[in-house]
């Protein structure tokens, strides 16, 4: 399902831009770039973060930690990781297949 509600909305908004696909698994950063050929700083991973009541997606090279306490002061209070069960609710896409 991920897969192809990003190929439509290339398809719709973006037509000019190929996609991808590698037949091993990209769900890692780790995987993402050995299978591209790049660094994992390379990569771009997707965060799906909690503070309260409020979710939200914060996208980052994918070498990169998130520092919990400047998370909290910039995002207003404790930051927390969503579960999976939540991410695939929300996003619609499962854990390793939320796109930037």
């Amino acid at each position: 399902m991920s897969l192809e509600s990003v190929k439509q909305f290339f398809a719709e908004h973006a037509p000019d831009i190929d996609i991808i696909e590698l037949a091993e698994s990209t769900a890692t950063v780790e995987l993402a770039a050995k299978g591209h050929g790049v660094l994992p700083a390379q990569i771009a991973k997707t965060l799906c973060l909690r503070v309260g009541e409020t979710c939200f997606l914060v996208v980052a090279r994918g070498d990169a930690r998130l520092d919990n306490k400047k998370a909290k002061a910039v995002f207003g209070g404790k930051v927390s990781m969503l579960g999976a069960d939540d991410v695939l609710a929300l996003t619609s896409h499962p854990v390793g297949g939320v796109c930037p």
